[in-house]
Formats: structure tokens, sequence, C-alpha cells
């Protein structure tokens, strides 16, 4: 695709909290907006950010582009429940959860968004709401100042218990988002997701991109379909598994990949995120070498790609499961080193002390903070909490 100029993502950041058994074992940076961040400003991917928080916003020394302030609500913010009772696979948590939507932050409005009138046009745009932030008018705002547009369908079909916040799912063809679908580039799912999307007509207007957790991906088109191969992984917290995906699949296709390379650099990211609670801390060395392989791969890939609509780059073309092996050699290069982080449940209850009413956490693991800077891979300390 050679996305080489700046993109746009439009979602709101978030205050995640993690729950075992209604006590509190960990809070971090939340919403797809902060995971796909995370991968661009690792990658040197440019891009903008539009997103609202309220002035009790907990992270903005972690951030690159500072949100919107709105001065009438506060920050998204959601509950993930875990339960102890959780089964296990050689001891480690297969970690399920329940997620609630406990604060509501406002709505990303159309005006929020650049103006095509500023002549400022974008070669990719990101649709990625995860608390209902949303509209359907800011998608098509977004649609006619970005080339091409990736949506996460999370943020279409999530509707929120008015009394306890927990989320169900809607089917998209109910929704006012239906309409614009044929002007939008990719729609990304994931499998549960898609058991509300009508796959086989939406294939028909734009390429859907369903993603099945350690079973990989798979790309749809109106023509034709390519199943991605997983990363092995032992998934420790799903929160943000699809937003780190999505971020890896369009730095990708940014970078220089074919469509396949780009899925499957999402499928390795995703599954770095599940086997780290919250938002994850990437290796600065692993990155590094991650970075090589792609631009290796990219220059493979050029050889290839003639323009978007050439088969070719909807096509696995040769090198695609070495691209496949020397990224999986790379991961567990870096997880034998590391040890993949495997804490359960019970080592993190262990590891931090938590004072609820004022949200201050102890750490008591050789000094090392729970909370790390995504970018710099830094120690953060978190003493004051939200009001």
């Amino acid at each position: 695709m050679g996305l080489s100029r700046r993109g746009l993502v439009v979602g709101n950041y978030c205050h995640d909290v993690l729950l075992q058994d209604d006590v509190v074992i960990g809070e971090s940076l939340g919403g797809a907006a902060s995971f796909i961040s995370n991968i661009f400003s690792l990658l040197s991917i440019p891009c903008d950010y539009i997103s609202i928080v309220g002035s009790d916003f907990n992270y903005n020394h972690i951030i690159l582009t500072p949100p919107i302030i709105s001065p009438t609500s506060k920050t998204t913010l959601f509950h993930a429940h875990f339960s102890s009772n959780n089964p296990t696979i050689n001891g480690q948590p297969i970690s399920d959860r329940t997620l609630k939507r406990v604060i509501a932050c406002d709505p990303i409005k159309p005006s929020e968004l650049p103006s095509c009138n500023s002549g400022k046009r974008f070669d990719f745009g990101m649709a990625v709401g995860v608390g209902g932030e949303i509209l359907a008018e800011t998608l098509e705002k977004l649609i006619e100042i970005c080339d091409v547009v990736f949506v996460d369908v999370q943020g279409l079909i999530r509707e929120f218990d008015e009394v306890d916040g927990s989320v169900r799912l809607i089917k998209l063809n109910e929704t006012k988002f239906y309409p614009l679908l044929s002007r939008i580039g990719f729609l990304k799912a994931s499998a549960e997701e898609a058991e509300f999307l009508d796959v086989e007509e939406i294939r028909k207007l734009c390429c859907v991109v369903v993603t099945y957790g350690e079973k990989g991906c798979k790309v749809f088109r109106k023509d034709g379909e390519v199943e991605i191969s997983p990363f092995s992984t032992i998934q420790i917290d799903p929160t943000g598994a699809g937003d780190s995906f999505l971020g890896g699949f369009v730095a990708g296709l940014v970078l220089g990949l074919l469509l396949p390379d780009a899925a499957l650099l999402g499928n390795f990211f995703g599954s770095l995120t599940v086997s780290q609670f919250g938002l994850p801390n990437f290796d600065p060395n692993l990155l590094q070498r991650v970075k090589d392989e792609v631009q290796k791969r990219s220059l493979q890939c050029a050889q290839h790609q003639v323009g978007a609509e050439n088969e070719l780059w909807f096509s696995k073309s040769p090198g695609h499961e070495q691209f496949h092996a020397s990224l999986n050699a790379v991961r567990l290069a870096f997880s034998l080193t590391k040890q993949e982080r495997r804490w359960d449940l019970e080592d993190m209850r262990s590891l931090t002390t938590t004072v609820v009413n004022h949200q201050i956490i102890k750490h008591q693991c050789s000094g090392e903070k729970f909370s790390r800077d995504p970018v710099y891979d830094e120690a953060i300390e978190q003493i004051e909490g939200t009001p």
C-alpha cells in the first residue's frame, strides 16, 4: 500500500482497572488509541491522534499527543473483572474477563477532526472507538479527509447496560454505520464480533479482517480470502490484543509490507500484548530486531507490489513463511530471556498492595513499578489517583 504520509487515529484514551474477585490488582492506560500509539511511536509511524478525556486523566506524562480535555465529563473508565476460578494451563491463567464501562467520556464530534478546507488530508485514518465515542457523522468526516480508513467494529456495535455498564453487541446492519461501509477500506473484527456481521455481504463492500486469537486471523475480500498463521503465546490478559493487532497491521502496510505480511505483523504484536497485563512493554532490542526483519521483508515485497489492486498484494508472496519464522525466532529469543512475564493473578496480587480509596499502588518487586512508560521503557510511579 505504501502509506508514506501521516495518519489520523480517532478514539478516546481510557482508564483501565483490573480486578480479581472485586479486588483491584492493577491500573493502566487503556483505550484502542493507547495500544495503537504504543506501536506507532516505537515503529516511527507518523500519526495525529484525536481523543477526549476528562480533567482527571492520569497519563499525560506517557502519551505523545495531548488529548482534548472535556469540561463536562471524566475520562472513560473500564473495569476488567477476572476470577481466581479461571482455568489454567501449566499454572498460567486462561484469563477471560468480564468488561464493564463505569464512566463514559464525551463522544468525538466531527468538528474535532481537521477540516478538509485546511488542505490537510491524511494518507490513512483509523476509527478505533471502545466506549461509544465514535459517532456515525464522525466516521463520515474521517472518510472525507483520509485516503483510506481502517475501522475497528467494536466501536460500532457495542452497547452498554445503563445500570452496571456491562457490554453487549448488536448487529452491524442495525446501526447508522452500515451505509458507510462501502466507503472504508478495512473493517477489523474479533471472532466474537464477527458473529454480529454478515461477513459474506460486507466483504463485497470492503476488506474484512477477522482475528481468531490463538488461531491467527483471516482476511476476506470480495473475490478471495487468505488465512494468516498465529504466534504461540500464553494469554495473561486479553485487553488490547485486537488494538495491538490493528496497530501492527496498519504499521506493516505503512512500512511497505504486502497485506498478508502486514496481517502477520499484526498477529505478532497481538501475541506480545496478551502475555502482559494492561498496556504492554516492548523490549527496545526486540523492536529493533523486528524493524530489521520488516525492512528486509518490505524490500522483498517491493518486487511484487505494483498497486493496491494488484492480486499479489492480497496473496502470500514467496518468503511469507520465512518472514513468520524470522519474527517467531525473534519472539522466542526474547521470551526465553524475559520468561514472557508469566505471572498469574495471584502473583500480581502479591506484587502490589492497592489502597483503593486513594488509588495508591506500592510495588515490592525489586523496586520496579507496575506501570511503565510504553514509549521510553522507564518506570513510572503512580502516587496520586483520580478524584
